[in-house]
């Protein structure tokens, strides 16, 4: 029975030590040598802790692999990974570590004055400096008898509706059952290079570092700056054979945007996986033309559920207009479709998506009145306890029986005396062709519905009247708003946030 994640990165060195594991613009790392320097930093680690178990590390993120050294080295020490992007605005780094209170503060010699900036916490080291530490086997088998596989394997924060950042907790025995899922249904094998595009504080890159992990696969990081110069990107992605990437729907709609695949080609992939946000059909058939023979894969799921609860395989072709299902669960997850405490079985009815399983988070760290609002007792079982996880999202099943992902709960207004759903809005318009990406925000005090679209030009009449051909009267937007950038988010998602403000 497998407990541990550490288990996989020891069956990959004992199976191919030499073989490349993890690998970035500047470096790479043989399993064996990544193991070494791992338990490098997990021995000096714990003996600074003096005996602590379970207890969050924060590590600094840059885009390459020496925080996955840190993040393993924590894991060695008996302790759970926190990621947090250098980069980030340091009063919200504050926020995090308020509400983590962590035992370690990891970063590297390139963090120093951030470091230093962090006054309120003392256990603060460099990642060089623990790597120093020759490994201490019999201390690391001690930890690892202690282990179980609900003890909590990473925190990722999200943006909380009060303005503070949840941290939500997972466990190891959630990342295997994603793991041995993910494996089993798309064949990843050890002949995968997995392109990692998702920040790590972002845990889209979760699914990345475990499926190769788990198959003795190959992952590079790409640099965030080849996504400014996808053509760099193509070269990259080539020269690295790129087979497998598991990318948000932002990163593959700049490639469309730019019309970068009829210049040039990834000529190794055979896994195209996408999620963070609906996919607009356009943008699947512009991949799917130039790129006809990989497996195209919808994913869904909140970080709550790590990361994803159910899967499409792109077989069909869609039309524009179409909203393209989430799918069907994955093995050993369950999905309910409720309307309150009432199930929802009827094709087009609309009602919540709700998850139970293994793969649900423990919660949210140090905040147990979240965690049990969001994750609370399935009403639909009043035998014994089972917690499900209420995701806030609206769905509905086709007529073909898939699930299909209409809205956020909370992006569901009433305009007019009509209920209406802002995604169905943000799908009719993401279909024209003279759109390039857009989002529906409701603005309350004037009771307006508000398009913010992102276009080579601005075509408001042309917009609207499209429109009107797709949606009744009362749906249209009151206002529309031209952007040459819609604002993206640090994970890459349109940011809703930002755009109300501007309302």
């Amino acid at each position: 029975m497998q407990r541990n994640v550490l288990e996989y990165l020891e069956q990959a060195a004992g199976k191919n030590p030499d073989k490349i594991i993890f690998g970035d613009v500047k470096e790479e790392l043989s399993s064996r040598e990544f193991m070494n320097l791992a338990k490098r930093a997990g021995t000096a680690l714990a003996g600074k802790l003096h005996g602590q178990r379970r207890k969050p590390v924060a590590v600094l993120c840059d885009r390459t692999i020496r925080p996955l050294i840190a993040f393993f080295g924590a894991v060695y020490s008996g302790n759970f990974y926190v990621p947090i992007d250098r980069q980030m605005p340091l009063g919200r780094v504050c926020a995090m570590l308020e509400t983590l209170d962590p035992a370690a503060i990891l970063g590297q010699r390139q963090d120093e004055k951030i470091l230093w900036q962090l006054t309120e916490w003392e256990k603060k080291y460099f990642l060089e400096d623990l790597l120093e530490t020759p490994q201490d086997e019999e201390l690391l088998d001690e930890i690892r008898r202690e282990a179980l596989d609900t003890d909590p394997l990473y925190a990722i924060f999200t943006s909380g509706s009060t303005g503070v950042p949840k941290g939500v907790l997972v466990s190891h025995r959630s990342v295997i059952d994603l793991a041995d899922q993910f494996q089993e249904e798309f064949g990843f094998t050890q002949e995968c290079i997995f392109g990692n595009q998702a920040p790590f504080d972002f845990d889209v890159s979760v699914k990345d570092i475990y499926s190769a992990l788990k198959s003795g696969a190959v992952m590079y990081v790409i640099p965030k700056t080849m996504f400014s110069f996808p053509v760099k990107l193509i070269d990259y992605m080539n020269e690295k054979k790129i087979t497998s990437v598991i990318w948000a729907v932002s990163a593959m709609r700049i490639l469309e945007n730019l019309d970068v695949l009829s210049q040039k080609k990834p000529l190794w992939l055979k896994h195209i996986m996408f999620s963070g946000e609906a996919m607009p059909v356009r943008v699947l058939n512009y991949w799917r033309k130039h790129l006809p023979d990989p497996m195209y894969v919808n994913l869904y799921g909140p970080t709550e559920i790590t990361c994803n609860c159910t899967f499409y395989k792109v077989e069909e072709a869609f039309q524009e207009g179409d909203l393209l299902p989430i799918g069907k669960p994955f093995k050993n997850t369950g999905v309910l479709l409720l309307d309150g405490d009432r199930p929802v079985t009827e094709p087009g009815a609309l009602g919540e998506i709700c998850v139970r399983g293994s793969c649900l988070a423990l919660g949210y760290y140090n905040n147990r009145e979240r965690t049990e609002e969001a994750f609370c007792q399935n009403p639909l079982n009043i035998s014994y306890p089972e917690k499900i996880y209420r995701t806030g999202d609206l769905g509905r099943y086709d007529e073909a029986g898939r699930l299909v992902f209409v809205s956020r709960k909370d992006h569901q207004i009433k305009h007019q005396g009509h209920r209406i759903e802002l995604g169905e809005i943000e799908a009719a318009a993401s279909s024209l062709a003279v759109l390039e990406a857009c989002v529906c925000v409701y603005d309350r005090g004037r009771e307006v519905i508000c398009l913010f679209y992102q276009a080579r030009n601005p075509c408001d009449k042309e917009i609207l009247r499209e429109l009107g051909k797709k949606l009744p009267r009362y749906m249209l937007p009151g206002r529309l708003e031209y952007m040459r950038q819609l604002p993206l988010n640090k994970n890459g998602k349109i940011d809703r946030t930002e755009l109300a403000k501007k309302i």
